[in-house]
């Protein structure tokens, strides 16, 4: 087995997702289960969900990271702090905890700090300490919380990403029911795709959401690529006929831990795609390696080092 990457992965921990949040994944996940007919009730389905959302400091992570094969992660760091006011913690207060762990196992994270573009200056400037005192890696975008990939206000993120030769990675396509669809629509990475040529943008789920469209972006602009994360909800089917669209050097491997922790374990993640024939018998064992490790090692190593004074 060639390396890994996992470039989608977040905190189990209730802290990182606001009780509004759960609670709307919890429902469909209700709804899906008695339409199985599994008789189950909120309550109970609740209590699973919430089994899944206990690893605070990434301690089982790496466990599984390691039966998996997996060496390094990306941890992205959502900010639902503005939109769901629920939140237990600010985001602050969530940078802080994910510099814990990356400090409690070093060597085996990444992280892509996400800050609201509502929070105004207040937020590019704890974007740029986490990215120039904490030496966090990207960035990470959830415009279901009400803002377009396109808006304005995420520019002087952008500024920063492009100076610091940094990706941005954002969620596209449907999430919790209690947020907005309609904004995470992948077309929006076009204009600051054209805007910052010199910054990648990762569109997540790209394999399971809007796929045509994805890939059409990815085959189009230099500068945008997928992740696969949400496979593990679907057929691999999806993903044997994106490998076939010719970007692979374009699609990055991701389990979106710990979202389907009830459906297994890293190690299973990576088995099925090998077992269910994920792979067309006419991709090479380099492009594997491409999807696995290599396309994420080079995003990730574009990275510039800034001088711990650069953020003031």
């Amino acid at each position: 087995m060639t390396r890994i990457i996992d470039f989608h992965c977040h905190i189990a921990s209730e802290m990182c997702f606001p009780g509004s949040f759960q609670s709307g994944v919890v429902d469909n996940m209700t709804v899906a289960l008695q339409s199985k007919g599994m008789p189950v009730t909120k309550d109970k389905v609740a209590k699973m969900h919430a089994g899944t959302l206990r690893d605070p400091l990434c301690d089982h992570l790496v466990k599984e990271m390691d039966d998996a094969g997996i060496d390094e992660a990306v941890l992205l760091v959502p900010d639902f702090t503005y939109a769901l006011r629920d939140s237990t913690h600010s985001i602050e207060e969530l940078i802080e905890h994910h510099k814990l762990v990356v400090d409690r196992h070093p060597g085996r994270f990444k992280v892509f700090v996400g800050v609201d573009p509502r929070w105004g200056e207040a937020g590019v400037s704890l974007f740029e300490k986490a990215i120039v005192d904490y030496g966090f890696d990207g960035m990470k975008l959830y415009p279901p919380c009400g803002y377009r990939l396109s808006d304005k206000l995420l520019y002087p993120y952008y500024e920063i990403c492009s100076q610091y030769s940094l990706p941005v990675l954002s969620h596209i396509g449907a999430t919790s029911p209690v947020l907005d669809f309609e904004l995470a629509l992948p077309i929006y990475v076009d204009k600051p795709a054209r805007d910052f040529p010199g910054v990648d943008f990762v569109l997540a789920h790209g394999s399971v959401h809007y796929p045509d469209e994805c890939a059409m972006l990815c085959n189009n602009r230099p500068n945008v690529y997928i992740d696969v994360s949400g496979y593990e909800a679907v057929e691999v089917a999806g993903l044997n006929a994106l490998f076939r669209r010719g970007i692979n050097h374009k699609i990055l491997f991701g389990t979106d831990w710990p979202v389907f922790r009830l459906q297994g374990h890293q190690s299973d993640f990576v088995n099925r795609l090998l077992e269910e024939e994920a792979f067309p018998e006419t991709m090479s064992e380099a492009e594997r390696d491409l999807f696995f490790f290599k396309n994420a090692k080079r995003l990730l190593e574009k990275k510039t080092s800034p001088s711990p004074s650069a953020a003031g």
